[in-house]
């Protein structure tokens, strides 16, 4: 897995006014489908006298597909959650939510002004979002004694990796997290500091 872009602020809030309709463009960092879900119905509740809610997400990585999601929310087909999608996917970003909000002004706005609406909404709101780098993990446990416990930690660090937990009993047992692609390379590390006595071992074993 490869490291990706996700929103550095919890959310982002644009708004513009097309033709006397009124359309808000927010924008919130949520990691998986259930806080992508969480956050639209968030949204309904603080705008309940709005018309539409329309809203699309890339819930997790920019390249797992079966994270995404949209609706046009009684919007004509297409119009609205499709283009908001197609601009989240386009920037290339992950665990991000949008819900556009629109307080309908009394003039129709036609199928392309629509597009043109939702799309340029989320586009704009884009421009704006902060950003920042998240580098995808992978779990292990590795037990150690005490007098290796200093020696591993700066392993991790140069290895980018963080201790999770820490359990003391006889020996040390450490749940580590290091960045997916890293684990062969701190193997050969631990190796060599613990002369071949130490192992990782993936934490779901």
């Amino acid at each position: 897995m490869e490291a990706y872009d996700i929103p550095a602020d919890a959310l982002s809030i644009s708004e513009e006014t097309i033709k006397k309709s009124r359309f808000i463009t927010l924008l919130a960092h949520t990691e998986g489908s259930e806080a992508a879900r969480a956050f639209v119905q968030q949204v309904r509740r603080e705008h309940p006298d709005a018309r539409h809610h329309c809203w699309a997400w890339v819930a997790g990585s920019p390249s797992d597909s079966q994270q995404l999601g949209f609706s046009d929310d009684g919007e004509p087909s297409g119009t609205a959650g499709k283009p908001m999608l197609a601009q989240l996917i386009g920037a290339g970003i992950g665990e991000i939510t949008v819900v556009v909000v629109r307080y309908y002004g009394g003039i129709m706005l036609g199928t392309g002004g629509l597009v043109k609406a939702y799309g340029g909404g989320v586009q704009q709101g884009l421009k704006q979002l902060s950003r920042r780098r998240k580098v995808p993990m992978q779990p292990f446990i590795l037990e150690c004694d005490y007098a290796l416990h200093g020696d591993i930690e700066r392993l991790l660090q140069r290895h980018a990796g963080k201790i999770i937990e820490t359990h003391y009993l006889d020996h040390i047992t450490l749940q580590l997290a290091l960045p997916f692609g890293q684990s062969e390379a701190f193997q050969r590390d631990l190796t060599d500091i613990s002369r071949g006595t130490l192992e990782l071992r993936a934490a779901d074993k």
